[in-house]
């Protein structure tokens, strides 16, 4: 990840705090830019291999429309209730479509890896199933932000 937080390094997460993090939660806010720079935020079940966030899209949305012509991308992912059990991650960078639009389920090797985390974490099963309404979107992040704000001590 090129760009590391500079502000807040005592409650940033680790690499493998994080890693456990984006791999255990299961739904993230998805941001993008519009036409007149408007912003749009939507939620999205995603998974995280550990150096890509891999978001499953309808290829009919604002989201996928908006990224098309400007492929600029946030996403937070965030946990807790109380305000001492906080935490979460914001990723940026730029969306690559990747693999057949909608997804058929044609063989692409890319999509081995996230397909099957994506089906056991969402649907508990070893094959991705596809409705034709879906595509992948990868986000391999320019910047993360991180924090766990049960490191603040009490």
């Amino acid at each position: 990840m090129a760009d590391t937080q500079r502000r807040g390094r005592r409650i940033m997460m680790t690499q493998g705090e994080l890693d456990a993090f984006l791999a255990a939660q299961r739904t993230c806010r998805v941001a993008t830019v519009g036409a007149a720079g408007a912003p749009h935020v939507g939620a999205l079940w995603f998974v995280w291999d550990g150096t890509a966030l891999w978001l499953y899209s309808i290829t009919r949305s604002k989201r996928w429309a908006q990224l098309r012509k400007d492929p600029r991308i946030a996403v937070v992912v965030d946990d807790g209730h109380a305000y001492s059990e906080l935490r979460g991650a914001e990723l940026a960078g730029r969306a690559e479509f990747v693999g057949e639009a909608p997804r058929t389920g044609e063989p692409f090797s890319q999509l081995d890896a996230p397909e099957r985390l994506f089906a056991e974490k969402y649907f508990g099963m070893s094959a991705m199933p596809h409705d034709g309404r879906h595509a992948w979107l990868r986000l391999t992040p320019e910047s993360v932000a991180s924090w766990d704000f049960r490191k603040i001590p009490g």
